[in-house]
């Protein structure tokens, strides 16, 4: 252990046992039965029996915002052109305050957490806080927004529309992670979890229904209206008062499209912005206290979209449909304010394995034909190619389903090449054996974390991978039976850890829809998730620990970069960087829209992490008041390059309806790199414009 992990430790112990001193000086020791307090405010405070504690923490995680590919729909022209909101990452520490045992749960606004970032944040906690946070008790997990910036992993496949490695865009992200983690260590204090359970339709449409149709009756049934309608919220509470919470729904974060150009956290991110600054009033340039935490995670959202009607949005709707679908999700997490559910009480263990998928013998008690499989080198399927037609198309060239063209030349290949392979991803028509690449290159993980959480009744499955409800059923199920748990208590935590893209059922997996295309691992894939689960679960019933495996290799050194960065910025011709090109009028209605052009420079001089590329301000009482910054929702900052070096900066704000009236004014803060790579700050400043409640 290092120095600084060992000084974190005493620290840790030492902050554990204050908090147990002051709650035994309330009435009695910790770990000890007693009767379930009243809710309320004093009884909460002096309640006998607290057994957690518990610290939030949240960090800026945005990455480049401009010149970058984005992240999620598989496209070479959705390069990102400036920022509609920062991205966040939300940790959660609860430690059981009886045994020190603790976990740690992070939400990130991100479009993946591939290994190279599991690595990377693992690797900082040890050398910040020894073996307090590791493999077996952390949990990362994505809310696969589709708006992020791209080029963070280790493996090529995921970096071909970023033209390769982005290090600015890793280090943010990781940056942001292990900061939001200081801030929820930091932040540990007494607290009651509890858990609760809705349903929540109008958030999610199935968008492979002919797929899911396939699967039995019991299953079809459990799902009548083909999507999981389960919201599931754990909130933390201090002193009678919801200080934080977890919400997991399965839905794509998909409401903007693949034509949308500006960084974005989705319709979950919306969710989230929405109960922290509008609701809790949260100010994310204040780092001084984390305030409200609210994260808004996925589950299994394999074949969930939030494309009601199951049509890509086109962009000038995307916001719109974007908030609605956040605010639902939003809606029925803050309606579980008032249920009491349960609370839970001690008992934390997590665990977590390393299988190569490529190479898993599925026993037969895990299979749908009772007989033994093995999973096989991962593939890629023409309807992967093809993309989801309700989310977002990629390549014109390919379908979902049939493919017999490119079925019969697949078919013939591999079965000369390789029949093994054949068998085993059959019936797929492999429009990529990556697997043999592979051997070449790094272009997908083969070996992934799987992992188990539990946090009293509460258990989590995380897969590193995207999840249909049906196939998340059977998790869910398979780990209920082992443990005795409710289903409902049990959830997959998708996008976790890692990325193999998607987990389909064999029924699933046999349409060749895009989601089966995109079961790289062939037909047994789940069933090999189900029995490492269930080996986990038993594992942790019976008080085992499951030997480890062995972790994937570190591939940091072995990356491509071929966007060159920022060389130089050069102002307008006869001007200056900052200069307003373009000024607001002089008045405007709440709903309107703000806008101004300034002579701008580079946004990826310097990425404003923590910070804010532009400001709104008021004037109150004869100074000037932020009143928004790129964290809103309301503001959206663009870029466009003029000529070779000149950059043009488009700052807009779309008037709150509850703006009070008065005279506001946009401030831009721009970095602007010389020829000999020196960067300097500069500041733009428009004109003074009023607000006004009615007329001109």
């Amino acid at each position: 252990m290092t120095a600084s992990g060992k000084r974190h430790t005493r620290l840790t112990a030492l902050g554990t046992a204050m908090a147990l001193a002051v709650v035994t000086l309330a009435g009695t020791a910790p770990g000890h039965a007693q009767p379930e307090p009243t809710d309320t405010a004093t009884a909460e405070v002096t309640a006998p029996g607290r057994e957690y504690l518990v610290g939030r923490g949240i960090a800026d995680a945005t990455g480049e915002i401009a010149e970058v590919g984005m992240m999620g729909y598989g496209r070479l022209d959705q390069q990102a052109e400036g920022l509609h909101n920062r991205l966040r990452a939300r940790s959660f520490v609860i430690v059981d305050a009886a045994t020190d045992e603790r976990v740690l749960l992070v939400v990130v606004d991100s479009p993946m957490i591939f290994s190279s970032v599991h690595q990377e944040v693992l690797a900082r906690l040890a050398d910040d806080y020894g073996d307090l946070y590791t493999e077996q008790n952390v949990l990362l997990t994505a809310t696969h927004t589709h708006s992020g910036p791209g080029g963070y992993s280790h493996h090529l496949l995921y970096n071909l529309t970023t033209l390769g490695y982005h290090e600015k865009t890793f280090d943010a992200i990781a940056d942001g992670i292990v900061e939001s983690v200081h801030r929820a260590h930091d932040d540990l204090a007494p607290s009651t979890l509890r858990l609760t359970h809705a349903h929540l339709t109008g958030a999610s449409a199935n968008r492979s229904e002919e797929a899911f149709a396939r699967n039995p009756e019991a299953e079809r049934a459990f799902f009548p209206d083909a999507v999981d309608p389960q919201t599931t919220l754990l909130r933390i509470e201090r002193r009678g008062e919801a200080v934080g919470a977890i919400n997991w729904f399965p839905t794509h974060n998909t409401s903007m499209s693949g034509d949308n150009r500006l960084i974005s956290s989705d319709n979950k991110g919306y969710a989230a912005y929405h109960w922290e600054r509008r609701v809790e009033g949260v100010d994310y340039l204040d780092d001084t206290t984390p305030g409200f935490v609210a994260a808004f995670a996925q589950t299994n959202a394999g074949d969930m979209s939030p494309n009601l009607d199951l049509t890509p949005p086109s962009t000038p709707e995307d916001r719109h449909r974007t908030r609605e679908i956040g605010l639902r999700q939003y809606e029925a997490a803050a309606g579980q304010l008032d249920d009491p559910g349960t609370r839970l009480r001690g008992g934390l263990d997590a665990a977590t394995v390393y299988i190569d998928l490529s190479d898993v013998t599925v026993r037969p008690e895990f299979t749908s034909d009772s007989r033994e499989h093995r999973t096989c080198d991962p593939a890629v399927g023409a309807a992967m190619a093809a993309g989801s037609a309700e989310d977002g198309p990629a390549f014109p060239l390919f379908a979902e389903g049939d493919n017999p063209l490119l079925d019969a030349v697949s078919d013939t290949i591999l079965y000369e090449v390789s029949p093994e392979l054949r068998q085993c991803q059959a019936p797929k028509g492999v429009a990529v054996p990556i697997g043999a690449m592979n051997e070449l290159y790094p272009w997908v993980a083969e070996t992934v974390p799987v992992q188990l959480v539990r946090i009293g009744s509460l258990y989590l499955v995380a897969i590193p991978g995207e999840v249909t409800i049906a196939a998340g059923l059977r998790l869910r199920q398979t780990v209920a039976e082992a443990v005795g748990a409710d289903v409902r208590d049990v959830l997959v935590a998708g996008y976790s850890n890692g990325y193999v893209h998607y987990v389909t059922t064999p029924e699933e997996y046999d349409a060749q829809h895009y989601e089966g295309g995109s079961t790289l691992f062939g037909r047994w894939e789940l069933d090999a998730f189900r029995q490492t689960a269930h080996d986990l679960a038993t594992a942790m019933r019976d008080g085992e620990t499951p030997p480890a495996g062995t972790a994937p290799p570190d591939l940091s050194d072995r990356q491509l970069t071929l966007q060159p960065g920022v060389v130089l910025d050069t102002p307008p011709l006869g001007g200056k960087f900052g200069d307003v090109l373009a000024q607001p009028r002089s008045a405007y209605l709440p709903g309107e829209r703000v806008t101004t052009v300034f002579a701008g420079a580079h946004p990826g001089n310097d990425l404003h992490r923590g910070g804010t590329y532009l400001e709104v301000q008021r004037l109150v009482e004869g100074g000037w008041q932020r009143v928004a910054d790129d964290g809103d929702w309301s503001t959206m900052l663009r870029w466009k390059r003029r000529g070779v070096s000149a950059s043009e900066v488009t700052v807009s704000w779309e008037v709150p309806a509850d703006a009070p009236e008065g005279t506001y004014r946009v401030r831009y803060h721009g970095d602007a790199r010389s020829l000999s790579g020196v960067v300097r700050e500069f500041t733009g400043t428009s004109g003074e414009f009023r607000v006004v409640t009615s007329g001109r």
